[in-house]
């Protein structure tokens, strides 16, 4: 009979960029927002946009990526979210943390 690898549910490292539509800023929701990404072990930004939106820049593992981005839409964020889109790539590296701005 074959083997069988157990890959678990490791991926490898990608980037999601999301912009966060709705009311989002003054709320908490970046605070929020690098709590959650540091749970999951993730690194990169969160950042008030002029418009009203919010940037929200993770890195890290593809599964722990789609879990921030589900709770990004989930309900349970501070403020009301809207809508949120999303832009994967591969990672750029260089971040250490998961900082607000």
């Amino acid at each position: 009979m074959g083997e069988q690898q157990d890959t678990g549910s490791q991926t490898g490292p990608v980037r999601l960029t999301a912009w966060v539509h709705g009311a989002v800023q003054g709320v908490g929701f970046r605070w929020w927002t690098r709590s959650r990404a540091l749970e999951l072990g993730l690194v990169g930004s969160a950042t008030n946009l002029s418009d009203g939106r919010v940037q929200v820049v993770a890195e890290g593992p593809e599964d722990e990526c789609t879990a921030l981005l589900a709770l990004l839409r989930g309900g349970g964020t501070p403020g009301r979210v809207e809508h949120v889109a999303e832009l994967w790539a591969d990672p750029k590296g260089g971040l250490t943390d998961f900082v607000e701005r």
